[in-house]
């Protein structure tokens, strides 16, 4: 039974949806409201040499397995299709979310 649960468990972690806003490591979960002020603050701060970061709605932030494939979402709200591994996303597919 624990294996079942287990495999169900890892199921649901891959090719699972995500929706939150890309972000910096220096500001985490201040830019989730899609605006161009974010947008330009995540830009520089990734600029500077902050990592781009995943910031789930509940606002807990997540590191990025491929940080070349959010480069046209910096402050942008999406939608990740992916896996999370602890505090990390691999991302399969992502796009813009409403």
């Amino acid at each position: 039974m624990v294996v079942c649960v287990c495999l169900l468990f890892a199921a649901t972690l891959l090719g699972a949806q995500f929706t939150g806003y890309i972000s910096d490591s220096h500001c985490g979960a201040k830019h989730m409201d899609g605006s161009q002020a974010s947008t330009n603050c995540v830009t520089s701060c990734i600029k500077g040499g902050a990592a781009p970061v995943f910031v789930a709605m509940d606002k807990k932030v997540y590191k990025l397995t491929d940080k070349s494939k959010v480069t046209s979402f910096y402050g942008k709200k999406v939608k990740i299709t992916g896996s999370m591994s602890g505090d990390t996303v691999t991302i399969e597919n992502i796009e813009a979310a409403k």
